[in-house]
């Protein structure tokens, strides 16, 4: 299968038998990018690795302050833990702290909570105020209003 492609190849290029234009150079500047110096290279690499390492670090920092507002959610709401959460709080250094805008989210959120204004509890603190009689004679007066306003009914 090579030789029909090697063939091929030379027939498109007219039969001509090339031999490699130059043999590569010993030389370890010649492998060098941009005819970059060794030392300048060196340099280069190394400000490329520092950059990488300072990414990764920022990378972590925000994956661990992320996994930090999912497990103060949690403690709020009473769901169950994930490790994979305190393990990212780990690898970032242990203590995170959140920043100010994520910190007012979750604490905003404590304080509605603790409002009584959601919630099932609030919810039937307010149903035992109504009265239900008043409610009744209201709804069927209202029914009544749309009975004589409507023919079909």
């Amino acid at each position: 299968m090579a030789s029909f492609f090697t063939a091929a190849l030379k027939s498109f290029q007219g039969g001509k038998d090339e031999s490699p234009k130059a043999a590569p150079k010993e030389d370890k500047a010649a492998a060098l990018p941009n005819g970059m110096a060794r030392e300048e290279f060196e340099e280069y690499q190394r400000q490329l690795l520092e950059g990488k390492i300072e990414r990764d670090k920022m990378f972590a920092q925000r994956k661990a302050e992320r996994a930090t507002v999912r497990m103060h959610l949690r403690d709020k709401y009473h769901l169950a833990q994930d490790e994979r959460d305190g393990a990212q709080v780990h690898v970032a250094g242990g203590a995170v702290e959140l920043p100010q805008d994520l910190a007012a989210m979750v604490h905003s959120e404590k304080e509605e909570e603790e409002d009584g204004s959601a919630g099932a509890f609030a919810f039937l603190a307010k149903l035992r105020e109504v009265e239900l009689p008043a409610l009744r004679d209201r709804a069927l007066g209202g029914v009544d209003e749309v009975k004589e306003k409507c023919v079909l009914m």
